[in-house]
């Protein structure tokens, strides 16, 4: 089945016997405060036998921070769990699988239906299945038919299969569970959930050290989908961007991001309850150390505002 069982990234092993010992981990998702170069790119990691990290430089302004995907080899085909942001980047992911294995992919799983993780879809084969929430599959439907959509976009490629609440799918002996724990940064999140190895892929719900972003989130729910995951049999909690780091550090930085949401929450919800305007709150809003995570000074605003929006009753109710 595979033609090589390699994986990049991260050096953690000690050397037995010697003086040498690893660096510090930062925790941070800028790779130039890792030491990382554009030649660490992209960093494949192998999380299990035969389950694989994908991690690819994007850039958002001057900051730069890694998309991550991940993807199942099988005896019947392999599953990729979100694209890249690019058709160029996902055939390149796309190449870097062929390298590991000889199967076709099979399956792809839309866990979030922004544009960095969906924009190359067009690279998969066509005959893959594409499985996606209800909400993110009439969002993907509404992009491929708004007016406005670039006449030099790559292809649309919507959803062959709605996901409601959760899904079965048996690649050979591997059992891949879709699962759908709530409303959180698109209202459509997907996790891909491996029971048999323990790993959850929680794509844009978790961002590891990437300042909460909420262009179409719903806050408090966010925090209770991670508060779902967390009470799930998982040993690996794989990120949407930001590092794939060893697991205990996953498991920490789960919290911390939830800890980040709650953060955010809770200081738009103390300006809004002295009766500030949105425009006065986001100049006042102090959320401590979020300040120094990757792209806060984007991020901040919008997420304040998405709060407010929240507090005020303006969100989409949940269908259903």
């Amino acid at each position: 089945m595979a033609k090589q069982r390699w994986a990049t990234g991260l050096a953690l092993a000690l050397i037995i016997g010697g003086c040498s010992q690893p660096a510090p981990l930062v925790r941070t998702a800028d790779p130039d405060a890792r030491g990382y170069t554009d030649k660490d790119f992209p960093r494949i990691r192998e999380l299990a036998a035969n389950v694989y990290s994908y991690e690819q430089l994007r850039s958002a302004g001057d900051e730069r921070f890694t998309t991550v995907s991940m993807f199942v080899v099988t005896g019947e085909g392999v599953l990729v769990a979100d694209g890249q942001g690019s058709v160029e980047e996902t055939q390149r992911m796309i190449d870097h699988i062929a390298e590991i294995t000889d199967q076709p992919i099979t399956h792809v799983v839309i866990c979030s239906d922004h544009g960095d993780h969906t924009a190359g879809n067009s690279a998969f084969p066509s005959a893959a299945v594409f499985l996606a929430h209800a909400t993110s599959a009439t969002a993907l439907a509404s992009s491929a038919n708004n007016p406005s959509r670039r006449e030099d976009a790559p292809p649309a490629v919507l959803a062959t299969e709605v996901v409601r609440d959760a899904t079965t799918i048996m690649l050979g002996d591997t059992e891949i569970e879709v699962l759908f724990l709530g409303r959180a940064h698109t209202g459509g999140d997907l996790s891909v959930y491996l029971p048999a190895e323990k790993i959850l892929f929680m794509s844009e719900a978790y961002l590891h050290r990437v300042f909460p972003a909420m262009r179409t989130a719903f806050p408090s729910e966010w925090v209770a989908m991670i508060e779902r995951a967390q009470a799930m049999d998982v040993d690996i909690y794989v990120p949407g961007h930001g590092f794939v780091d060893s697991p205990e550090v996953l498991e920490e930085e789960l919290e911390t991001y939830r800890q980040a949401l709650i953060t955010v929450i809770a200081e738009a919800t103390r300006l809004h309850s002295q009766g500030l305007s949105l425009e006065d709150a986001q100049a006042q809003a102090d959320v401590g150390d979020l300040e120094t995570w990757s792209l806060s000074s984007s991020q901040k605003a919008r997420a304040l505002q998405q709060v407010y929006a929240e507090l005020n009753g303006e969100l989409p109710r949940e269908s259903g």
